[in-house]
């Protein structure tokens, strides 16, 4: 008896719709893969990928909600064994690093040839990490200059420190991907206290965004401090 290679499996996460729908028909009709499942919002789309299991997520970084980022740190607290190609429509230097940096195994352009994708797809399914070769000598540059500023930063202070109680509360509740409404229903606050608290974090991290801040949070050991408190 003949015996037939498993197709892999693909996920896509992509919040335009028409890019999603552009994305699917490719890989349908182009590709080896077979398309588990399609949807334009991240929490939707965890949940896809713990019932389907797919071989590769190919994931929008830039999405309201819930962004790329932080959809990949949740697929990795999963464990569920699936590889994340970011998509994005920028080559920036920083976000292809923080990408790589959380679990990505690949960083395409939407801006790319359609078969681009799909070389990218099959090296990261035989265990490859996949970078177009425009973007590999800026990610190294940025990696080599993030790893000096981290060792000439090493001794300078944590602002986690300065965060009150409920501050604290609030970040913890963003790290965990909740939304501004799931954080007012579970802190029993208003929307607009929420905003006010994460205005605060944004100020005292002196980071910009939901992203930075927990991205600073993350790497600077606030899980462990939240943990101390709380069995203290």
């Amino acid at each position: 008896m003949r015996e037939y290679k498993k197709r892999s499996r693909v996920l896509l996460i992509d919040d335009n719709a028409e890019h999603l729908r552009g994305v699917k028909e490719l890989i349908t009709l182009e590709s080896s893969y077979d398309v588990a499942g399609a949807t334009t919002n991240a929490n939707i789309g965890i949940n896809l990928a713990k019932k389907y299991r797919p071989d590769i997520i190919l994931m929008d970084i830039n999405m309201p909600e819930k962004d790329g980022l932080q959809a990949i740190q949740e697929l990795e607290k999963l464990d569920i064994g699936v590889k994340v190609i970011a998509l994005s429509a920028y080559d920036d230097a920083d976000l292809i690093f923080r990408a790589m940096k959380i679990g990505a195994k690949g960083y395409v352009l939407k801006t790319m040839a359609s078969a681009q994708l799909i070389y990218a797809m099959d090296e990261v399914t035989s265990g490859k990490v996949y970078l177009p070769t425009a973007l590999t000598s800026r990610f190294f540059e940025y990696f080599q200059r993030s790893f000096k500023n981290e060792a000439n930063n090493s001794q300078e202070e944590n602002l986690l420190t300065y965060l009150t109680a409920r501050e604290e509360e609030v970040l913890d509740l963003l790290t965990q991907g909740n939304n501004y409404k799931g954080i007012a229903g579970k802190l029993f606050i208003s929307e607009t206290t929420v905003k006010t608290h994460v205005n605060n974090i944004f100020q005292k991290l002196q980071v910009n965004d939901r992203t930075q801040a927990v991205l600073y949070a993350l790497n600077n050991g606030f899980a462990n401090r939240r943990h101390t408190k709380m069995a203290v």
